[in-house]
């Protein structure tokens, strides 16, 4: 039944009355938020209350008072205790740079039995301004004018493990024992296995140097917004809110090898003590580098010792000799670039093996696994095994552009058979290629063989395996320049040098010299010296080969073209270009 339509009128103003009710309701809100936004952005800003400052309690140029402490106790108040006072000195600038403002001493400290058995020993160091102490239980102290911070004195570093190098021919007499504890008494912190078990041995250590930095900083920050990098190291006075000057010990150029082993046999401690200022700019860049090389630790790139490494490169090398160094490296950094981009380059627009040693580029990536399988064994980091393991995939590529590799599957393994490719095996290259490698391979097997008996006789290894890595690394770094002539003989039977890549040639030939300047430069065996010449003579003869042999326009580059395929286009574009020209005057 339809309702009555006089009720459908009386609903329909009360839905009217709804809906506007809601629609105000929404507008309300609407002029509410705009008006919030628009008092947000265009009202004038009130101004705020400027932030609490703190600054530096001291003065520049205020003179100060030092005392150095020594104790086994890392809290110290006996400051009635002139045994535990080692250094006094009055009237010292604060922030003024000359030598009124550096002090030094150098003493000897008779160790304690307790600091013999790994015991602990601290630097408590004091300051305050002339003619006030630094007690806090003295009647004229004053805590506005004191302030100090202690240093330990004694590191602790994990003990060397013994070294699983052993002679796998066994030691024949007294001598040879001898010298395998030796080894194994100067093996490095670096070469810890982490993979042995039981707990690690820590020893204590002697620091023979400290120095004492007042950190010349009079800047202003705000009171609860200091810089992140030297929040932590502020000492704020809790009443006034201000800081007092910032004490830095520093050890940058303190090297671990300087460290001295704390045990039962030491009788007398070096100790040489020197206080100085030190700028804002110098502190903040030791603080950073620091950072940064434990950064690199953590990550593996770098390993213990390397930071110790370069900066005795700066503390014992000539500034001069060290940018030209620099920038030597550099240069050698492009050059590699270069070398292996052209080298990519080449092998991958190649078309014709015409000419070039396949069996050169097969053994150069035995070679290249070698040293892969090497540096994998002796633990080197993971960013040197990803450089090697890049240079593999590398190398294993060029093989397949050399030579055709199949995958044959009629046996229950899978494997790899390598065919020579038509244009090296269809002509002279491949006869002259295992004629050369037939005669070189006699040379190197001998000298394999001759250099792995000299290493199993008087050189000690972990293992068979790490014997024969080690043995075909060394005939990889002292021989492999061997491998380079084959291709000079192809060259010489040839007599043409047309099918080379001579752009990649010629950087590793400019990346040679800046080696031979390296070897120079840097301390290195004499032996090691005189093998960075062995590829000098090989590009050398390449260059004179070069020289002598003219150009052969029959023969095919590195692209799969000969000259008189270039002269022939030529031609043809020339003669399709005239005849373009006819066709446009007779248009």
């Amino acid at each position: 039944m339809a309702p009555p339509a006089g009720g459908q009128e009386a609903a329909a103003p009360q839905r009217q009355q709804q809906q506007g009710f809601g629609s105000s309701i929404t507008g309300i809100i609407r002029i509410a938020v705009f008006w919030y936004f628009a008092s947000k952005f265009f009202s004038p800003k009130k101004p705020t209350e400027p932030a609490l400052q703190i600054s530096n309690l001291f003065n520049k140029g205020e003179t100060l008072d030092m005392w150095v402490y020594l104790s086994e106790y890392e809290k110290f108040n006996d400051f009635g205790n002139e045994e535990a006072l080692i250094w006094h000195e009055a009237s010292i600038p604060y922030a003024v740079w000359g030598s009124e403002s550096t002090r030094s001493l150098s003493l000897s400290y008779t160790p304690s039995e307790a600091l013999k058995h790994n015991g602990t020993l601290y630097a408590h160091v004091f300051f305050a301004r002339s003619g006030y102490p630094p007690d806090p239980s003295d009647p004229e102290y004053q805590p506005l004018a004191a302030f100090g911070r202690t240093h330990p004195i004694v590191t602790y570093l994990p003990k060397s493990k013994a070294s699983k190098k052993r002679s796998l021919l066994g030691d024949s007499d007294s001598k040879g024992s001898e010298e395998s504890e030796q080894v194994s008494e100067e093996t490095d912190e670096s070469q810890i296995d982490a993979k042995d078990d039981g707990p690690t041995e820590w020893i204590s250590y002697w620091k023979p140097n400290i120095t004492i930095n007042l950190v010349d900083d009079f800047s202003r920050y705000s009171q609860n917004a200091a810089p992140p990098n030297v929040a932590p190291y502020l000492n704020v006075e809790p009443t006034t809110g201000n800081y007092y000057p910032t004490i830095f010990f520093n050890e940058f150029w303190l090297l671990r090898e300087k460290y001295i082993p704390l045990n039962e046999t030491v009788t007398e401690l070096p100790l040489n003590l020197e206080v100085g200022p030190i700028s804002m700019t110098k502190w903040q860049l030791f603080l950073q580098i620091d950072q940064s090389f434990q950064l690199h630790r953590s990550y593996g790139s770098m390993i213990e010792g390397e930071a110790d490494e370069l900066k005795r490169v700066f503390l014992e090398g000539n500034p001069y000799l060290l940018m030209i160094t620099m920038l030597v490296s550099l240069l050698h950094s492009v050059f590699d670039f270069l070398a292996f981009k052209n080298d990519i380059q080449f092998w991958n627009k190649n078309k014709s093996m015409e000419g070039l040693s396949a069996k050169t580029v097969v053994v150069s990536f035995v070679s290249q696994l070698i040293v892969f399988l090497y540096l994998l064994d002796n633990d080197t980091s993971w960013m040197i095994l990803g450089s090697s393991g890049i240079g593999c995939c590398i190398e294993f590529w060029k093989i397949g552009k050399a030579m055709h590799i199949e995958v044959d599957r009629s046996g229950r393994i899978p494997m790899l058979r390598f065919r020579d490719r038509e244009s090296y095996a269809g002509n002279k290259t491949k006869e002259y290629d295992d004629m050369a490698m037939k005669y070189l391979s006699y040379l190197l097997f001998f000298l394999v063989a001759c250099s792995s008996i000299y290493s199993l006789k008087y050189e000690r290894h972990r293992s068979w395996y790490s014997w024969i890595l080690s043995s075909l690394t060394s005939c990889v770094y002292m021989f492999g320049f061997i491998m380079m002539c084959p291709q000079l003989f192809i060259n010489y039977k040839l007599k043409s040098v047309a099918h080379l890549p001579w752009r990649q040639m010629t950087y590793k030939f400019l990346n040679t010299i800046i080696d031979d300047l390296f070897a120079f430069v840097i301390k290195m065996p004499m032996l090691h010296r005189l093998s960075v010449f062995r590829d000098d003579l090989i590009f050398l003869i390449y260059i004179y080969q070069r020289w002598i042999y003219p150009v052969d326009k029959k023969r095919v580059n590195e692209f799969g073209f000969g000259g008189e395929d270039d002269d022939q286009a030529a031609t043809d574009t020339a003669v399709v270009t005239a005849e373009k020209a006819e066709e446009k005057k007779t248009n």
